[in-house]
């Protein structure tokens, strides 16, 4: 660990060889947190159905929401990259099984949470060609385009299943929703819904990006006009190492718009690179030693700047320095893996740090399938580009 830290901190990176022994670990990791990731999948959650009872806003059967919710939705997107990066059937046959489950099901009122999920069934219609995947797909993003909940400067306003959040932007909502608007403007080559991708990142970058430092805020209010709790959470900030470099890949992006956003991903790892842990980890409040590590949001940072350095979005003067850290993070995330795959130190869903940043050091640590669905990423990224 002591030769991992010390190359980080010169900025010295050496390659990863498939004779390095977390190479073979990585590999057998790797296919633990898949194996795992079903069960996790499909688990029940019964303190979310329990709230739902009583906090469903849109008064439809909550059986529709109990596995189609933004957990899930961040899960099946990471299945869908390994599908893509192995062509593995087992992978496609996943995928093909929850949605038919959720076609015979139906589908819950659309908000930001349950948007999340459509993504990866929109790359698995255009994958497949069926229209049993695509139908639903254009009808979500039609409905995020037409009727969909705003905030004051027309942003996509942070409702979920259980709470309005009105005139609130959240970094979440990115991740969560205006990726698979991007992917469906793509798809279906509606330049209405291009457009309207961009114009989000680039608002919930002049809200939540904090310029003097780079990192995001969880969220903004407009109502308050104040970034709540002023709360750099870590997974918040992972979402947009992540969403970032994975909406320009989607491409639509204007020339201009792509220059922003390309450096303020740069002004942000910059900061992660400083922020990191001794032993590679990063905390769940990123600028806060006190709070503990979190794993999603370390796995999230290493994919980001990893897929950030093969897409050609970092300055070739920090390249090194970004995937050092990345190889840095690597040991404390095999070490965090159980024997059964399991991903453990994962914060459960944060709601917003409305009034102290303590609330976020108070998440429980619980299983979930975007801890896994992050791990894969990451772990797939290792093999793949270190």
């Amino acid at each position: 660990m002591e030769e991992i830290r010390d190359s980080r901190k010169s900025g010295d990176f050496a390659p990863f060889t498939k004779e390095d022994p977390l190479y073979a670990k990585s590999k057998e990791k790797l296919r633990l947190v898949t194996d795992a990731f079903t069960e996790i999948l499909y688990a029940r959650d019964d303190l979310f159905m329990d709230n739902m009872k009583e906090h469903n806003l849109a008064g439809d059967d909550i059986s529709r929401y109990l596995n189609w919710e933004w957990p899930q939705g961040v899960g099946l997107y990471g299945i869908w990259k390994l599908y893509l990066e192995r062509k593995d059937v087992g992978c496609l046959d996943l995928l093909k099984k929850y949605y038919d489950r959720q076609i015979a099901i139906g589908f819950p009122a659309l908000n930001v949470n349950t948007t999340a999920p459509y993504l990866a069934m929109s790359f698995l219609a255009e994958e497949t060609g069926e229209e049993k995947y695509l139908a639903p797909c254009v009808e979500a993003a039609k409905e995020i385009m037409t009727s969909f909940a705003r905030t004051e400067a027309g942003g996509i306003q942070h409702l979920t299943s259980d709470s309005v959040n009105e005139q609130e932007l959240w970094d979440d909502t990115l991740y969560m929703l205006v990726l698979f608007l991007a992917n469906m403007g793509r798809i279906l080559k509606d330049e209405d819904m291009i457009h309207e991708a961009e114009y989000q990142f680039l608002l919930h970058e002049k809200y939540l990006c904090d310029k003097a430092t780079g990192l995001w805020y969880h969220g903004w209010t407009f109502k308050g006009h104040h970034n709540f709790a002023g709360a750099f959470w870590g997974r918040g900030n992972c979402w947009i190492t992540m969403a970032i470099p994975e909406y320009l890949s989607i491409g639509g992006c204007s020339e201009a718009g792509k220059k922003l956003l390309v450096n303020a991903l740069r002004d942000q790892i910059r900061m992660l690179l400083k922020l990191q842990a001794e032993d590679g980890m990063w905390h769940t409040l990123v600028d806060d030693e006190s709070s503990y590590e979190e794993m999603s949001a370390t796995c999230g940072f290493a994919y980001g700047m990893l897929k950030a350095v093969t897409d050609g979005l970092i300055e070739e003067e920090y390249r090194d320095q970004v995937l050092c850290a990345v190889r840095h993070a690597l040991p404390s995330v095999l070490a965090g893996i159980s024997d059964t795959g399991v991903v453990g130190q994962v914060s459960g869903g944060t709601a917003m740090g409305r009034d102290s940043k303590e609330f976020y050091k108070t998440i429980e640590i619980i299983p979930t399938p975007y801890g896994q669905s992050l791990a894969i990423l990451f772990l797939m990224g290792c093999l793949r580009g270190l």
